[in-house]
């Protein structure tokens, strides 16, 4: 989940780049992702500057991607302290060889931060997006702010990339940059990702900027969304404001026009890099953490929830159906464990920091009411954990509970069934989650407001057969397999730009960063 540990032995530096290499590299272009954050976060401050992996669905998805075929990152360095260029220069040059493409920051003050990120993004689009309209704050500095961090996002594109490459934006953050390059002189072919689920019109509507924000997605030549019911509801969006907009075509893309734009809008759920976690789940050291799981829960049915802290990911009803469950089902106290890891996320934020208190309260609660001496029923961790842990536990997992309210896709499903190497866990996966249109057949589907129905699904999924877990399970990794972040990447690019994956070779990385400075054609 978080930035590679990968060391290519041998490996050409980038000031060895060859000539035939970098000519086929000028012809062809490269391959840029765009999005808020860089996959590694710069802490600290002053002379104490710490980088560490980011986490998260995107970086897990595109790292793989970019790796050693000359990709760059342009993203948010995740600090507002002032960090000089040199600093950084020395901080993602290492950085870059590491990951195996090259990171170019972009840089925030903390009233942009404040304003952009907690404000606009998080306050107004997040919370929209999900179907929790009530939790917005619809304040006119933080689109000022949304627009003003845009145009610096658009600014670094221009000066770090060339008219031949691929520059693929990714996410709610982001949507203005095709539309800023272009009102800039800028030509680029930019095509966007939305990895949040987008809203029908009734909930769209309620945007105070609603007209600007679906003109700033119809100016890139190419949309994806995660499923087909996030693209029927921004081609309703588009009826509903544009009365002379047109949708044609059948499949998985089609064409969209509308204010005298034309555009192709796909659904192309994301996955993950499937034989990586598969490997790892095989790997001598994951089973060697696996026996050292077993020794510390030593319960027969073990069940797990991984989420980052988020009022979308339905904790505090997880835990409760887990009472429920508990309530109910007698005869599983003392042989059953709930392994609760939460990670960290926007804690400065008060309303995560009251999230985090309201699951640490239900968690009491429940251990409070069923715990016995030698046994505790519920597990909570409160942390990030290295990769190759989270495997371990993904592989103790008799069930993997997954029940966001609301998901653009949700990778955690996919990687739980991955790890799942010998097809004996279980999946109960949110109805409102991304993955549900691809796992629904063989999970077990759950509305994730019905605590009981929750608990239902667990007592369900504890007593399943052998042979049906088996079955399932099986089809799923299955599905995971053929589908997975390469062949999302390639279908992606092939629909996108008539290329594929192999047309990005191997390439050396692009000269590591100097200065911005203004673009040719003026300032963005």
């Amino acid at each position: 989940m978080g930035l590679p540990n990968i060391v290519r032995p041998g490996r050409r530096g980038p000031d060895k780049a060859h000539s035939g290499r970098a000519e086929a590299m000028t012809k062809t272009g490269r391959l840029v992702i765009v999005s808020n954050r860089l996959p590694l976060k710069i802490g600290g401050s002053g002379e104490n500057l710490t980088v560490t992996p980011s986490s998260g669905g995107l970086v897990s998805a595109m790292s793989p991607v970019l790796r050693d075929r000359g990709g760059i990152w342009i993203g948010w360095t995740g600090t507002s302290e002032p960090v000089g260029m040199k600093t950084l220069r020395e901080i993602l040059g290492p950085a870059s060889d590491l990951a195996g493409y090259r990171i170019f920051p972009v840089r925030l003050s903390k009233q942009d931060v404040e304003a952009f990120y907690y404000g606009f993004s998080n306050e107004v689009i997040w919370p929209l997006f999900h179907d929790l309209q009530t939790r917005c704050r619809f304040e006119p500095e933080y689109w000022d702010a949304y627009l003003r961090v845009n145009r610096c996002f658009a600014r670094a594109v221009a000066h770090h990339t060339r008219s031949e490459d691929f520059i693929w934006v990714h996410d709610y953050q982001m949507i203005p940059v095709a539309r800023i390059l272009k009102e800039s002189g800028v030509k680029r072919r930019c095509t966007f990702f939305l990895h949040i689920p987008f809203p029908a019109p009734d909930i769209f509507l309620k945007l105070p900027w609603r007209d600007e924000l679906l003109r700033d997605l119809m100016e890139y030549e190419f949309l994806g969304f995660q499923t087909p019911r996030d693209r029927r509801n921004f081609t309703d969006c588009l009826r509903a404001l544009f009365p002379g907009s047109r949708i044609s075509g059948r499949g998985p893309i089609v064409k969209a026009s509308a204010e005298g734009r034309e555009m192709r809008v796909a659904a192309m759920p994301i996955s993950i890099d499937y034989r990586s976690f598969r490997t790892l789940a095989k790997s001598e050291k994951v089973s060697e953490m696996l026996e050292g799981l077993k020794r510390q829960i030593p319960r027969e049915k073990i069940v797990l929830g991984v989420d980052r802290l988020d009022y979308t990911k339905g904790i505090p009803q997880r835990i409760r159906a887990i009472g429920e469950f508990l309530k109910v089902h007698h005869e599983y106290r003392q042989k059953f464990t709930f392994v609760q890891i939460v990670v960290p996320s926007r804690e400065d934020v008060p309303e995560y920091h009251d999230l985090r208190e309201e699951i640490e309260r239900l968690v009491g609660s429940v251990n409070g009411e069923f715990s016995t001496p030698g046994w505790v029923p519920v597990h909570y961790m409160y942390k990030s954990i290295p990769r190759e842990e989270l495997v371990a536990y993904y592989r103790l997992a008799d069930v993997g509970l997954v029940t966001p309210l609301k998901d653009g896709m949700n990778l955690v499903a996919k990687e739980y069934c991955a790890c799942q190497v010998d097809d004996d866990g279980v999946l109960v996966l949110s109805e409102f989650a991304g993955a549900a249109s691809q796992m629904h057949r063989d999970s077990i589907l759950v509305n994730p407001y019905d605590v009981d129905g929750i608990a239902r699904a667990i007592y369900a999924a504890l007593i399943m057969q052998t042979t049906e877990k088996k079955k399932r399970m099986h089809h799923l990794r299955a599905g995971i397999r053929r589908q997975n972040v390469f062949w999302w990447v390639d279908n992606y690019l092939r629909a996108s730009t008539g290329r594929t994956l192999v047309d990005f070779p191997e390439a050396e990385m692009a000269p590591v960063f100097h200065a911005l400075k203004r673009h040719s054609r003026g300032e963005i």
